[in-house]
């Protein structure tokens, strides 16, 4: 599956739009993370385990996204964008979404 967050693929021409293409996923904060998050926030650095947790979420929201564009019979996404919004305290979603088409 061909994915750009362009309108376009460079080389390739769209013969047909399938329509809005999306995937998402909500995960939770786990409390053990939030204790060594809090420390890590008094001494600065990364995070770490969010950054690992934030980066498994969005494969899986990109992993979705594939799918449901697979099932349209799309051969590429365009236009793909991420949004991430706060479901509760210590819930986050992320979206992924993006233009299903079929390129040559």
């Amino acid at each position: 599956m061909l994915m750009a967050t362009t309108d376009t693929i460079c080389g390739k021409t769209i013969v047909k739009h399938l329509g809005l293409v999306r995937g998402n996923t909500i995960r939770a904060r786990h409390i053990g993370r939030d204790v060594m998050a809090k420390i890590k926030n008094v001494v600065g650095g990364e995070i770490s385990d969010y950054t690992k947790l934030m980066g498994e979420s969005r494969e899986q929201a990109i992993d979705r996204m594939v799918e449901d564009a697979q099932e349209l019979g799309a051969n590429a996404i365009i236009g793909i964008r991420f949004s991430t919004s706060e479901v509760m305290d210590s819930a986050a979603e992320i979206l992924v979404y993006g233009t299903a088409v079929i390129v040559e």
